[in-house]
């Protein structure tokens, strides 16, 4: 009596594959590289979904920044604001791209439901 034979191994994933999607959801919380898995992305919704939460997050850091920067031209309080928006953008780009590589989504209320609608 003969033994049966084994099937053969699946074959490897595709090397990039893998990688690509995890150097993009990486890249769509990084300011204005955010572009990059938007642009080269278009057919991985996910990546598109993290992309345009990137893009959106961009606009909102640059518009409080603006905002610091103006007030802190009318004295002291802007020694306090700019280490408080440094420390907040940090936490929130460490906790978005955490999410996104564990295959989760950071919901930011206001922020997000703008990131859906276009």
């Amino acid at each position: 009596m003969s033994e049966p034979v084994a099937p053969p191994p699946p074959p490897p994933p595709a090397a990039n594959a893998g990688n690509n999607r995890t150097l993009m959801l990486v890249l769509s919380y990084l300011g204005i590289l955010a572009f990059i898995p938007f642009v080269m992305e278009k057919d991985d919704k996910e990546v598109q979904w993290h992309a345009k939460h990137g893009i959106v997050l961009l606009v909102a850091w640059a518009i409080l920044w603006t905002a610091a920067a103006i007030i802190g031209h009318f004295g002291c309080l802007g020694l306090f604001l700019f280490p408080v928006l440094s420390l907040a953008w940090l936490i929130v780009t460490i906790l978005c791209i955490m999410k996104a590589l564990n295959g989760q989504r950071f919901i930011i209320p206001g922020l997000s439901d703008f990131a859906d609608k276009f």
